[in-house]
Protein backbone atom coordinates (compact mmCIF):
# COMPACT_ATOMS: atom_id res chain seq x y z
CA UNK A 1 0.00 0.00 0.00
CA UNK A 2 1.16 3.14 -0.85
CA UNK A 3 -0.26 6.17 0.92
CA UNK A 4 0.15 10.53 1.20
CA UNK A 5 -1.70 11.82 3.89
CA UNK A 6 -1.54 14.81 6.52
CA UNK A 7 -1.78 13.20 10.38
CA UNK A 8 -3.15 15.48 13.04
CA UNK A 9 -25.66 -1.21 5.02
CA UNK A 10 -26.61 -1.71 1.94
CA UNK A 11 -30.17 -3.37 3.36
CA UNK A 12 -30.48 0.13 4.59
CA UNK A 13 -30.97 1.15 1.04
CA UNK A 14 -34.01 -0.82 -0.62
CA UNK A 15 -36.27 0.54 2.60
CA UNK A 16 -35.06 4.04 1.77
CA UNK A 17 -36.12 3.29 -2.04
CA UNK A 18 -39.58 1.97 -0.81
CA UNK A 19 -40.14 5.37 1.12
CA UNK A 20 -39.45 7.62 -1.84
CA UNK A 21 -42.23 5.22 -3.87
CA UNK A 22 -44.66 5.30 -1.32
CA UNK A 23 -44.27 9.11 -1.05
CA UNK A 24 -44.86 9.24 -4.35
CA UNK A 25 -47.69 6.91 -4.23
CA UNK A 26 -49.30 8.91 -1.94
CA UNK A 27 -49.13 11.64 -3.76
CA UNK A 28 -50.78 10.93 -7.24
CA UNK A 29 -53.45 8.87 -5.30
CA UNK A 30 -54.71 12.11 -3.26
CA UNK A 31 -54.58 14.29 -6.49
CA UNK A 32 -55.95 11.64 -8.84
CA UNK A 33 -59.26 12.99 -9.20
CA UNK A 34 -58.64 16.96 -9.54
CA UNK A 35 -55.47 15.84 -11.96
CA UNK A 36 -56.79 13.57 -14.22
CA UNK A 37 -57.44 15.89 -16.82
CA UNK A 38 -53.34 16.52 -16.94
CA UNK A 39 -52.16 13.10 -17.14
CA UNK A 40 -51.83 12.51 -21.03
CA UNK A 41 -49.90 16.11 -20.92
CA UNK A 42 -47.70 15.16 -17.58
CA UNK A 43 -46.79 11.39 -18.81
CA UNK A 44 -45.49 12.99 -22.28
CA UNK A 45 -42.76 14.84 -20.34
CA UNK A 46 -41.76 11.39 -18.70
CA UNK A 47 -39.06 9.39 -19.17
CA UNK A 48 -39.49 6.45 -17.10
CA UNK A 49 -35.67 5.13 -17.77
CA UNK A 50 -34.21 7.82 -16.91
CA UNK A 51 -36.02 7.49 -13.37
CA UNK A 52 -35.31 4.71 -13.05
CA UNK A 53 -31.88 5.14 -13.85
CA UNK A 54 -31.62 7.71 -11.42
CA UNK A 55 -33.41 5.67 -8.47
CA UNK A 56 -30.76 2.80 -9.05
CA UNK A 57 -28.34 5.11 -8.93
CA UNK A 58 -29.61 6.65 -5.78
CA UNK A 59 -29.98 2.98 -4.30
CA UNK A 60 -26.03 1.75 -5.05
CA UNK A 61 -24.11 4.73 -3.90
CA UNK A 62 -26.51 7.46 -1.31
CA UNK A 63 -27.85 7.07 2.17
CA UNK A 64 -29.59 9.86 4.09
CA UNK A 65 -27.02 12.22 6.14
CA UNK A 66 -28.23 10.91 9.09
CA UNK A 67 -28.36 7.24 8.75
CA UNK A 68 -24.64 7.38 7.94
CA UNK A 69 -22.26 4.64 9.48
CA UNK A 70 -21.23 7.96 12.26
CA UNK A 71 -24.59 8.02 13.57
CA UNK A 72 -24.32 4.53 15.11
CA UNK A 73 -22.12 5.73 17.42
CA UNK A 74 -24.16 5.82 20.90
CA UNK A 75 -22.99 9.27 21.69
CA UNK A 76 -24.34 10.64 18.14
CA UNK A 77 -27.23 8.48 18.06
CA UNK A 78 -30.58 10.65 16.87
CA UNK A 79 -28.04 13.39 15.68
CA UNK A 80 -28.01 14.67 12.43
CA UNK A 81 -24.54 16.18 10.66
CA UNK A 82 -23.44 19.95 12.12
CA UNK A 83 -23.34 23.27 9.77
CA UNK A 84 -20.50 24.13 8.27
CA UNK A 85 -17.87 26.50 11.25
CA UNK A 86 -15.91 29.11 11.03
CA UNK A 87 -12.86 28.99 8.58
CA UNK A 88 -9.51 29.74 9.65
CA UNK A 89 -7.88 33.22 9.48
CA UNK A 90 -5.73 33.65 6.18
CA UNK A 91 -7.83 30.55 4.41
CA UNK A 92 -8.81 32.16 1.11
CA UNK A 93 -11.29 30.87 -1.04
CA UNK A 94 -10.72 31.63 -4.62
CA UNK A 95 -13.45 32.12 -6.86
CA UNK A 96 -11.92 29.04 -9.30
CA UNK A 97 -11.69 26.75 -6.65
CA UNK A 98 -11.41 23.01 -7.84
CA UNK A 99 -14.40 21.33 -8.73
CA UNK A 100 -16.47 18.78 -7.17
CA UNK A 101 -16.13 16.56 -9.84
CA UNK A 102 -12.88 15.95 -9.68
CA UNK A 103 -13.69 11.86 -8.61
CA UNK A 104 -14.13 9.63 -11.62
CA UNK A 105 -18.07 8.33 -10.74
CA UNK A 106 -18.82 11.97 -11.00
CA UNK A 107 -17.86 12.74 -14.82
CA UNK A 108 -21.20 11.53 -15.47
CA UNK A 109 -22.60 14.22 -14.05
CA UNK A 110 -24.36 12.22 -11.38
CA UNK A 111 -24.48 13.25 -7.37
CA UNK A 112 -26.97 12.37 -4.42
CA UNK A 113 -29.52 14.19 -3.70
CA UNK A 114 -29.40 16.53 -1.18
CA UNK A 115 -29.72 15.39 2.44
CA UNK A 116 -27.94 12.00 1.41
CA UNK A 117 -24.33 11.52 0.99
CA UNK A 118 -22.68 9.26 -1.09
CA UNK A 119 -20.90 5.90 0.59
CA UNK A 120 -18.91 4.01 -1.38
CA UNK A 121 -20.38 0.23 -1.32
CA UNK A 122 -17.60 -2.59 0.14
CA UNK A 123 -17.38 -5.66 -2.52
CA UNK A 124 -16.72 -9.43 -1.76
CA UNK A 125 -13.59 -8.86 -3.47
CA UNK A 126 -12.72 -5.99 -0.90
CA UNK A 127 -13.65 -8.74 1.95
CA UNK A 128 -11.52 -10.88 0.61
CA UNK A 129 -8.51 -8.64 0.56
CA UNK A 130 -8.62 -8.49 4.24
CA UNK A 131 -7.00 -10.60 6.82
CA UNK A 132 -9.99 -11.04 8.35
CA UNK A 133 -13.63 -9.48 8.38
CA UNK A 134 -12.95 -7.72 11.70
CA UNK A 135 -9.63 -6.29 10.05
CA UNK A 136 -11.55 -4.83 7.52
CA UNK A 137 -11.14 -1.31 6.80
CA UNK A 138 -8.33 -1.01 9.30
CA UNK A 139 -4.60 -0.35 9.21
CA UNK A 140 -1.98 -3.33 10.32
CA UNK A 141 -1.02 -2.77 13.87
CA UNK A 142 1.70 -0.58 14.68
CA UNK A 143 3.91 0.58 17.48
CA UNK A 144 4.07 4.13 17.44
CA UNK A 145 7.13 5.74 16.75
CA UNK A 146 7.81 9.10 14.61
CA UNK A 147 10.58 6.89 12.42
CA UNK A 148 8.53 3.94 13.07
CA UNK A 149 9.58 0.78 10.85
CA UNK A 150 7.82 -1.71 12.65
CA UNK A 151 5.45 -3.73 11.06
CA UNK A 152 6.31 -3.10 7.71
CA UNK A 153 5.62 0.30 7.40
CA UNK A 154 7.96 2.74 6.25
CA UNK A 155 7.94 6.55 6.01
CA UNK A 156 9.31 9.45 4.71
CA UNK A 157 7.57 12.59 5.92
CA UNK A 158 7.95 16.17 7.07
CA UNK A 159 6.80 17.30 10.70
CA UNK A 160 6.52 20.20 13.23
CA UNK A 161 6.40 19.62 16.76
CA UNK A 162 7.07 21.62 19.97
CA UNK A 163 3.66 23.91 19.55
CA UNK A 164 0.25 23.50 20.03
CA UNK A 165 -1.32 22.55 17.02
CA UNK A 166 -5.52 23.35 15.74
CA UNK A 167 -5.09 22.05 12.23
CA UNK A 168 -2.93 21.82 9.25
CA UNK A 169 -3.43 22.49 5.37
CA UNK A 170 -1.99 19.22 3.12
CA UNK A 171 -1.94 17.35 0.04
CA UNK A 172 -3.26 14.29 -2.09
CA UNK A 173 -3.65 10.92 -0.41
CA UNK A 174 -2.64 7.49 -2.90
CA UNK A 175 -4.31 4.54 -1.71
CA UNK A 176 -4.23 1.75 -3.88
CA UNK A 177 -4.07 -1.46 -1.55
CA UNK A 178 -7.05 -1.24 -0.19
CA UNK A 179 -9.20 -1.36 -3.23
CA UNK A 180 -7.06 -3.90 -5.41
CA UNK A 181 -6.43 -1.31 -8.25
CA UNK A 182 -3.93 1.70 -9.01
CA UNK A 183 -6.43 4.33 -9.00
CA UNK A 184 -5.12 7.88 -6.39
CA UNK A 185 -8.13 7.67 -4.35
CA UNK A 186 -9.42 10.58 -1.52
CA UNK A 187 -9.37 8.40 1.26
CA UNK A 188 -9.23 9.19 5.35
CA UNK A 189 -8.10 7.18 8.56
CA UNK A 190 -8.74 7.76 11.69
CA UNK A 191 -7.53 6.15 15.20
CA UNK A 192 -7.37 6.82 19.00
CA UNK A 193 -4.79 3.98 19.74
CA UNK A 194 -2.50 3.72 17.38
CA UNK A 195 -4.51 0.79 15.00
CA UNK A 196 -5.01 -1.38 17.77
CA UNK A 197 -8.63 -1.53 18.08
CA UNK A 198 -10.36 1.69 17.08
CA UNK A 199 -10.46 3.57 13.74
CA UNK A 200 -11.18 2.61 10.32
CA UNK A 201 -10.82 4.18 6.43
CA UNK A 202 -13.50 6.31 5.54
CA UNK A 203 -17.08 5.61 6.32
CA UNK A 204 -16.53 1.89 7.36
CA UNK A 205 -17.34 2.31 10.88
CA UNK A 206 -18.55 5.22 13.06
CA UNK A 207 -16.39 8.31 13.70
CA UNK A 208 -16.21 10.63 10.65
CA UNK A 209 -19.63 12.48 9.82
CA UNK A 210 -19.82 13.52 6.10
CA UNK A 211 -21.66 16.62 4.99
CA UNK A 212 -20.79 17.04 1.56
CA UNK A 213 -23.72 14.97 -1.04
CA UNK A 214 -21.05 15.43 -3.98
CA UNK A 215 -17.86 13.76 -2.86
CA UNK A 216 -17.54 9.74 -2.00
CA UNK A 217 -14.66 9.41 0.31
CA UNK A 218 -12.71 6.36 -0.94
CA UNK A 219 -13.91 7.04 -4.61
CA UNK A 220 -10.89 7.16 -7.36
CA UNK A 221 -9.66 10.92 -7.83
CA UNK A 222 -8.97 12.53 -11.48
CA UNK A 223 -6.80 13.92 -13.00
CA UNK A 224 -3.36 12.32 -12.16
CA UNK A 225 0.04 13.68 -12.38
CA UNK A 226 2.47 11.98 -15.39
CA UNK A 227 6.38 11.82 -14.91
CA UNK A 228 7.93 14.67 -17.27
CA UNK A 229 4.17 15.74 -18.39
CA UNK A 230 1.21 17.96 -16.17
CA UNK A 231 1.82 18.34 -12.58
CA UNK A 232 -1.69 18.07 -10.80
CA UNK A 233 -2.42 18.77 -6.56
CA UNK A 234 -5.09 19.21 -4.43
CA UNK A 235 -5.33 20.75 -1.15
CA UNK A 236 -6.49 19.52 2.10
CA UNK A 237 -7.27 21.50 5.11
CA UNK A 238 -7.77 19.94 8.94
CA UNK A 239 -8.75 22.36 11.45
CA UNK A 240 -10.10 21.99 14.82
CA UNK A 241 -13.66 24.04 16.01
CA UNK A 242 -15.24 22.06 18.07
CA UNK A 243 -14.92 19.44 15.79
CA UNK A 244 -11.79 17.94 13.90
CA UNK A 245 -13.53 19.34 10.18
CA UNK A 246 -12.01 18.47 6.88
CA UNK A 247 -12.32 20.72 3.20
CA UNK A 248 -11.26 19.66 -0.33
CA UNK A 249 -9.59 22.66 -2.14
CA UNK A 250 -10.72 26.21 -1.31
CA UNK A 251 -13.88 25.94 -0.04
CA UNK A 252 -15.43 22.57 -0.33
CA UNK A 253 -16.42 21.43 2.92
CA UNK A 254 -16.10 17.23 3.25
CA UNK A 255 -16.98 16.85 6.71
CA UNK A 256 -15.92 16.54 10.51
CA UNK A 257 -14.49 13.79 13.21
CA UNK A 258 -16.77 14.73 16.79
CA UNK A 259 -13.59 15.31 19.34
CA UNK A 260 -15.23 12.82 21.65
CA UNK A 261 -13.58 10.42 19.54
CA UNK A 262 -10.48 11.41 20.57
CA UNK A 263 -7.96 11.95 23.65
CA UNK A 264 -4.47 13.81 23.33
CA UNK A 265 -6.44 15.22 20.09
CA UNK A 266 -9.36 16.53 21.90
CA UNK A 267 -8.34 19.66 22.11
CA UNK A 268 -5.15 20.36 19.88
CA UNK A 269 -2.27 18.12 18.43
CA UNK A 270 1.22 18.24 20.12
CA UNK A 271 2.82 17.27 16.27
CA UNK A 272 1.52 17.53 12.46
CA UNK A 273 3.22 15.07 9.71
CA UNK A 274 3.08 15.40 5.82
CA UNK A 275 4.54 12.20 3.56
CA UNK A 276 4.20 9.03 2.12
CA UNK A 277 3.57 5.91 4.03
CA UNK A 278 4.19 2.09 2.43
CA UNK A 279 3.90 -0.83 4.08
CA UNK A 280 6.51 -3.64 3.02
CA UNK A 281 4.21 -6.73 3.20
CA UNK A 282 5.33 -8.76 0.97
CA UNK A 283 7.05 -11.94 2.55
CA UNK A 284 9.28 -13.08 -0.21
CA UNK A 285 12.46 -11.93 1.77
CA UNK A 286 12.97 -9.03 -0.46
CA UNK A 287 11.76 -5.42 -0.38
CA UNK A 288 8.57 -4.85 -1.68
CA UNK A 289 8.61 -3.12 -5.32
CA UNK A 290 5.58 -0.55 -3.98
CA UNK A 291 6.13 2.66 -4.84
CA UNK A 292 5.73 5.62 -2.97
CA UNK A 293 4.57 9.04 -4.86
CA UNK A 294 5.41 8.85 -8.41
CA UNK A 295 7.87 6.10 -7.42
CA UNK A 296 10.80 8.49 -8.00
CA UNK A 297 13.34 9.85 -5.61
CA UNK A 298 13.04 13.55 -4.25
CA UNK A 299 16.19 14.33 -5.94
CA UNK A 300 14.33 14.20 -9.73
CA UNK A 301 12.84 17.44 -8.59
CA UNK A 302 9.68 19.09 -10.00
CA UNK A 303 7.47 17.28 -13.07
CA UNK A 304 9.46 14.07 -11.78
CA UNK A 305 8.93 13.04 -8.13
CA UNK A 306 5.88 13.75 -6.07
CA UNK A 307 5.72 16.87 -3.81
CA UNK A 308 3.98 18.86 -0.67
CA UNK A 309 3.62 22.63 -1.19
CA UNK A 310 2.84 25.45 1.16
CA UNK A 311 2.44 23.60 3.95
CA UNK A 312 0.73 25.19 6.77
CA UNK A 313 -0.76 25.14 10.31
CA UNK A 314 -3.87 26.54 12.26
CA UNK A 315 -2.41 28.21 15.61
CA UNK A 316 -4.37 29.00 18.25
CA UNK A 317 -6.38 31.71 17.63
CA UNK A 318 -7.65 29.91 14.26
CA UNK A 319 -5.21 31.39 12.08
CA UNK A 320 -3.35 29.29 9.14
CA UNK A 321 0.44 30.66 9.30
CA UNK A 322 3.30 28.82 7.43
CA UNK A 323 5.38 26.54 9.20
CA UNK A 324 8.22 27.46 11.27
CA UNK A 325 11.65 24.71 11.58
CA UNK A 326 9.88 22.20 9.29
CA UNK A 327 12.49 18.99 9.68
CA UNK A 328 11.84 15.80 7.21
CA UNK A 329 12.82 12.44 7.53
CA UNK A 330 12.79 8.71 5.34
CA UNK A 331 13.54 5.74 7.87
CA UNK A 332 14.56 4.05 4.43
CA UNK A 333 16.29 6.64 2.68
CA UNK A 334 17.42 3.71 -0.07
CA UNK A 335 13.87 3.16 -0.85
CA UNK A 336 12.39 6.37 -0.16
CA UNK A 337 13.77 9.22 0.81
CA UNK A 338 12.89 12.88 0.86
CA UNK A 339 14.09 16.48 0.11
CA UNK A 340 12.65 20.12 1.68
CA UNK A 341 12.99 23.26 1.16
CA UNK A 342 11.28 27.07 1.15
CA UNK A 343 10.90 29.38 -1.62
CA UNK A 344 8.66 32.68 -2.07
CA UNK A 345 6.00 30.96 -4.66
CA UNK A 346 5.26 27.61 -2.61
CA UNK A 347 6.69 28.36 0.78
CA UNK A 348 7.85 24.98 2.87
CA UNK A 349 7.64 22.43 1.01
CA UNK A 350 9.33 19.43 0.26
CA UNK A 351 9.98 16.58 -2.68
CA UNK A 352 9.53 12.86 -1.68
CA UNK A 353 9.14 9.43 -2.39
CA UNK A 354 11.22 6.41 -4.35
CA UNK A 355 10.93 2.95 -6.22
CA UNK A 356 11.03 0.61 -3.35
CA UNK A 357 13.01 -2.39 -4.12
CA UNK A 358 16.13 -1.20 -6.49
CA UNK A 359 20.20 -2.48 -6.02
CA UNK A 360 20.07 0.21 -3.46
CA UNK A 361 16.91 -1.67 -1.36
CA UNK A 362 17.26 -5.44 -1.92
Amino acid sequence: MASSWCKISPTIIPCLLVFFLIVSSSVSQSHASSESSDFHATNQTLRPEKELQKLKFIKSHCVFSHLQPAFDHPLLKGQKPLDPPERPKGHKQHSGMVAEDFQLWRMSGESCPEGTVPIRRTTEQDMLRASSVRRFGRKVRRHVRRDSSSNGHEHAVGYVSGEEYYGAKASINVSPELYGDNYPRFFTYWTTDAYQATGCYNLLCSGFVQTNNKIAIGAAISPTSSYGGGQFDISLLVWKHGNWWLEFGSGILVGYWPSFLFTHLRDHASMVQFGGEVVNSRPSGTHTSTQMGSGHFAGEGFGKASYFRNLQVVDWDNSLIPLSNLKVLADHPNCYDIQGGINNVWGNYFYYGGPGRNVRCP
